[in-house]
């Protein structure tokens, strides 16, 4: 059987902030049945994941699409891989069956063909799908994997998180406040401190965007320095967050957002500081971290059944949205995890 498959691409390269207007909706011929002998799985996409770190695939050149094999370079007009979840239209895979729902590397469009890389079978315990996009998906065991294999917390410590609010922000507070930690967040707006104090309970938030003094902003929440910073904006954040550093702190770098769209805005640490404070600072990938994911889901699990932790999504409908929801991450638009919900399971497959 043959349909038509509606995906999101790039026009061309972007080198710069993305702007709706660089994203096209194509239409081609696509084929629902498995070619004899090929263990393709055909799948209808249900959620996909609306992710900053794409941009970098976007552009002309990033040395991220030449040192990671979760960032390829996306060639204009080519189908743009995501993660996602979705169900099991047909398959010539023995691991994967007809209505299996699936979690894993899917597309930005309607229906995915996958070859079995990074895709999974999904049993959503009882949760709704898209808590499997994020967090109980990658942002999640981003989240897990950064603050307990890099930070290496103890109860008591003292932890900033930027972006928190965002997708692996709120969760990185979340798990701080379980240990027992003192966490302060920054983000971009009043309704997002006040989302951070009042539903997940950080001790302090801060909006970035009113202090003309970052480092000052942090000694008022940190008069003991910190212990700990989960970076995901680099730029002057990471600037002032390293003067602010106690002694054997940890710096685990997610994400510079700060830099993605504009390369001015690179971080020049105190490098003074980092060497007699004896600062550790690194930089990681979720995916790095795989072998993990059955504990952080069981960790999550737990949490979430014992009401220890919230969900924070931010559901778009429509693939005809994916370019405007990743053009608003640019922009701070985004409250929580941003996701696409491309179709309804109860359509027809």
């Amino acid at each position: 059987m043959e349909v038509t498959n509606k995906f999101i691409a790039i026009k061309a390269t972007i080198d710069g902030e993305p702007q709706e207007c660089d994203f096209e909706l194509k239409v081609e011929p696509f084929s629902l049945a498995v070619k004899p002998g090929s263990k393709d799985v055909i799948i209808k996409n249900l959620y996909v994941s609306i992710d900053p770190y794409q941009l970098n695939r976007m552009k002309g050149v990033s040395s991220s699409q030449k040192t990671s094999e979760f960032a390829p370079r996306i060639a204009p007009g080519e189908v743009i891989g995501a993660y996602g979840v979705g169900k099991v239209v047909a398959s010539g895979n023995p691991e994967f069956e007809k209505d299996d729902y699936v979690v894993g590397i899917i597309s930005w469009g309607e229906y995915s063909i996958s070859q079995g890389f990074m895709l999974s079978k999904l049993d959503p315990m009882g949760f709704p799908l898209s808590y499997h996009v994020g967090l109980l998906g990658f942002s999640g065991l981003t989240a897990y994997a950064g603050f307990f294999e890099i930070c290496k917390p103890k109860k008591g410590e003292k932890v900033f998180v930027s972006a928190a609010s965002g997708s692996v922000g709120n969760l990185v507070g979340q798990y701080a406040k379980n240990l027992g930690c003192y966490v302060v967040g920054c983000a971009g707006s009043p309704d997002k401190v006040k989302l951070l104090k009042e539903k997940f309970g950080f001790d302090g938030a801060f909006n970035y965007k009113e202090e003309t003094d970052l480092d000052s902003a942090l000694e008022k929440y940190f008069p003991d320095g910190i212990d700990i910073y989960f970076d995901n904006v680099g730029g002057v954040m990471l600037e002032a967050a390293i003067s602010n550093m106690n002694s054997y702190g940890r710096v685990a770098l997610c994400g510079v957002i700060s830099e993605y769209t504009d390369v001015g805005k690179r971080a020049t640490p105190n490098m003074v500081n980092v060497v007699y404070k004896r600062i550790m600072i690194q930089g990681f990938l979720g995916g790095d971290y795989m072998h993990l994911f059955p504990e952080f889901v069981s960790t999550t699990v737990d949490h979430l059944r014992a009401g220890k932790m919230h969900v924070l999504e931010d559901i778009s409908i429509g693939l005809e949205s994916v370019p405007s929801a990743f053009v608003g991450l640019f922009r701070g638009y985004n409250v929580g995890k941003k996701i696409v919900q491309v179709s309804n399971d109860l359509e027809d497959c």
